[in-house]
């Protein structure tokens, strides 16, 4: 099981409920996830993907099933009895969706900007061969292209240049590991499985895993689609209140539910 380093971002044990969050591929949590957790009454923790962030870099391959069963013990731990969501983006989305299936004390499941399938093996493959090659930092420019939407860099250079700050540090070897996760994860017909309440959030504007596959995932998962305006591939970082209010109004579900 992948060593994973899971990071308070808000409130506290005493909180009422906990909230645990993900990331997206070369992302650190606290850059991503930060804003949005700040908005949150709940005890918000993060984890960060091998070689990202807070974690220690991968010393083995790693699947999307392996990261959901490691976040699913720690929910366990650290719910203590209380009411337990989760939250993830992209490849921390791949992990929603597996954690769907098998909640353990999970009562709510958020997927956003993800989808059953994301990409193609073989385009997975290839960056993961160029990044081994040549570092994370050749990712830098063409994420800066694909994880906004048009504009957000200008408004908000700050928080942009945070999150490909920490994508230039990602380890090599985790990240390419983690591509290639990408690669093996297909629950397309996985999706009648699903036992928590699944929320499906995609991005307005993402181009990484455009609307249209998220709305195939949502209809095949019976699954509520919540479309997060104004937002590309990281929603959390860049529009943080309508997550937060997507996150606050779906706890409220599960609690009433």
């Amino acid at each position: 099981m992948p060593d994973l380093t899971f990071t308070r971002l808000g409130g506290s044990p005493d909180s009422t409920r906990l909230l645990v969050v993900g990331p997206s591929l070369g992302t650190s949590v606290e850059a991503l996830w930060d804003r949005a957790a700040a908005l949150l009454d709940a005890e918000v923790v993060g984890w960060d993907l091998p070689g990202h962030g807070r974690s220690a870099p991968a010393t083995a391959p790693f699947s999307v099933a392996d990261l959901a069963d490691a976040v699913r013990g720690r929910a366990e731990e650290l719910a203590a009895g209380r009411p337990a969501s989760y939250a993830g983006v992209s490849l921390g989305g791949a992990v929603a969706l597996q954690l769907a299936v098998e909640p353990g004390v999970l009562d709510h499941v958020v997927c956003i900007a993800s989808a059953a399938k994301v990409g193609e093996p073989a385009m997975w493959a290839e960056r993961a061969a160029l990044v081994r090659r040549a570092g994370t930092p050749v990712m830098v420019e063409p994420s800066a292209q694909r994880w906004f939407a048009a504009g957000f860099v200008e408004r908000e250079p700050s928080v942009a240049n945070r999150l490909l700050l920490a994508l230039s540090d990602t380890d090599r070897e985790s990240y390419a590991l983690a591509c290639e996760a990408l690669a093996g994860f297909d629950l397309r017909d996985g999706l009648d499985r699903v036992r928590a309440r699944l929320v499906v959030a995609p991005g307005e504007l993402d181009v990484v895993v455009p609307r249209e596959l998220a709305e195939q995932t949502a209809a095949a998962a019976g699954a509520e689609l919540v479309v997060l305006p104004a937002c590309g591939h990281l929603p959390p970082a860049e529009n943080p209140g309508a997550v937060a209010a997507l996150l606050s109004d779906a706890w409220e579900v599960a609690s009433h539910g």
